[in-house]
């Protein structure tokens, strides 16, 4: 399946209504088949593409959404915190009649750049008729603060490729240009599986589709931990865009995926491999200081609810005990090469 026809982001929520009303996004079947993107234009250089313009832009995110999470690593990783600015909403959806992203954590509760209090408001101001749900990441316009593309999907490789002018000196290279279709190939069936393979699980509607999501992720988990038996990253030696895509589901996998999602098979710290990979990762400028296990917990806990009652007590898991990603990962065995990145040039 095409992944167009599944892109969105981060989660869903459902009100008193939705109890005894099918959510657009569950199929008769029970499963969960996500919103399409609305704004999907491309950057690039032609005329009908985005232009490509440092200080223009704001990258609008939650630090507990994993498809805004990458987003927010490559642009670290690739140096464009200059280039392109960056709004952070709360983990904690706002109690309102509809989904949505809330800046309750910006002084008076609204982005210091933009002046929104919710995310809606973005995608309102570039389509007055928009009616999913406004979702992270979002590449909002600056001049006329409008929503301009929320195509997570792709949204890694644009900054790894048309925003090189603006990259730091010596960035790496996380998307080279002679494993582009291997890369696509394998990110395509990791958002499948896995990234989108744990919201399968969490979102079903149904014992059967809830079962059929569970066996697809951890026979594909099971798969990538073999491959990562033999190799320090999903492409040998260097960290590319798919391994940026996979780290974002591992973190979050412990502390929240495994119980609040059932993707209760196997931890990830169970798992020798992969978890020494996710460590090695964690322990990689850019990601583990990028990553917030406090509003990822909050969020998935506290904030996301399937079928909720409003006034239900909900209670914060005090673990997992997060110190154990600073523990060493000992996968340097698998590389002769002392730095993580290809570094272009």
């Amino acid at each position: 399946m095409p992944h167009n026809d599944q892109q969105a982001s981060c989660q869903i929520d459902f009100d008193k209504k939705d109890q005894v009303k099918k959510p657009e996004e569950i199929s008769k079947d029970g499963s969960f088949n996500r919103q399409r993107n609305r704004f999907t234009t491309p950057f690039g250089n032609k005329p009908e593409e985005l232009p490509v313009e440092s200080g223009r832009y704001r990258l609008l995110w939650s630090a507990a959404c994993p498809w805004a999470h990458r987003s927010v690593i490559v642009r670290k990783v690739l140096g464009l915190e200059e280039a392109i600015s960056l709004g952070t909403a709360s983990p904690m959806r706002p109690r309102l009649e509809h989904v949505d992203w809330e800046f309750s954590l910006d002084e008076h509760g609204v982005d210091p750049i933009l002046g929104n209090r919710y995310m809606s408001e973005i995608y309102k101001n570039a389509d007055p008729e928009y009616t999913g749900r406004p979702t992270v990441p979002v590449m909002v316009d600056t001049v006329n603060k409008q929503a301009v593309n929320n195509d997570y999907f792709k949204l890694t490789n644009y900054f790894e490729t048309v925003w090189s002018p603006f990259h730091k000196e010596n960035a790496p290279d996380l998307y080279p240009e002679h494993l582009r279709d291997e890369i696509d190939a394998l990110s395509e069936v990791i958002f499948h599986d896995v990234n989108n393979g744990v919201y399968k699980c969490g979102f079903a509607h149904s014992q059967e589709a809830y079962e059929q999501a569970y066996d697809i992720l951890f026979a594909r988990l099971d798969a990538l931990e073999e491959r990562l038996s033999t190799q320090r990253f999903l492409f040998g030696d260097y960290i590319t865009d798919s391994d940026v895509r996979l780290y974002t589901t591992l973190a979050r996998f412990d502390a929240a995926y495994y119980s609040a999602f059932k993707t209760n098979r196997n931890l990830i710290r169970q798992f020798p491999h992969l978890w020494g990979y996710a460590r090695d990762l964690y322990q990689t400028p850019g990601f583990g200081d990028t990553t917030n296990f406090d509003a990822i917990k909050r969020h998935y806990h506290l904030s996301i609810t399937i079928n909720p009652d409003k006034d239900e007590v909900k209670i914060l898991p005090k673990g997992p005990d997060v110190s154990d990603w600073e523990t060493a990962h000992n996968r340097q065995h698998l590389s002769n090469k002392e730095d993580k990145f290809l570094i272009q040039g």
